[in-house]
């Protein structure tokens, strides 16, 4: 789907550039070596989870599993919520093209998936699985949510920030 045709989209034909309040899920696709996927994203350039906002009428899991679908390729088999993200300090984002959103994300992890990574798309420049200890320049809220995921594998308690 274009991005002028998702809610968001049509959202911001109405308001400009202005801050909006934005519902979403991020994910943490782990491999079997505890290694997580990220996509170089074509909007920042830089690194960042799978994510997005549910379109009309869809709920947070399909909302994730579509993104992802989109996003790299991966039909998502397991889903567990492990945290819930929005506070300010980290959840204000300003986009390239000046958008400002503050993002109130569910946090899911996958660790079943099915399918072929895509190597690039309208979203996404590239995509790896990187070492959490080896991490590269990332958009700073999806940083955190890893943060908030290295948490939640230490005590097993869900992350609320």
């Amino acid at each position: 789907m274009k991005f002028s045709e998702s809610y968001i989209g049509r959202l911001r034909r109405k308001v400009g550039h202005d801050l909006i309040k934005v519902p979403g899920g991020r994910i943490v696709i782990e491999d079997s070596e505890g290694r997580v996927l990220l996509q170089q994203r074509s909007d920042f350039g830089i690194w960042g989870l799978p994510a997005g906002c549910p379109e009309d009428v869809e709920t947070a899991s399909e909302s994730i599993k579509r993104e992802v679908l989109e996003e790299t390729g991966l039909e998502v088999l397991e889903l567990i919520p492990f945290g819930y993200s929005s506070n300010p300090n980290y959840e204000i984002v300003e986009y390239p093209n000046g958008d400002l959103i503050h993002a109130y994300s569910l946090l899911f992890v996958c660790r079943s998936w099915r399918g072929r990574l895509v190597q690039s798309n309208e979203e996404s420049l590239a995509l790896a699985f990187f070492a959490l200890d080896a991490l590269p320049e990332m958009i700073p809220n999806h940083r955190r949510t890893l943060t908030m995921y290295i948490q939640h594998k230490q005590t097993g308690q869900f992350q609320l920030d």
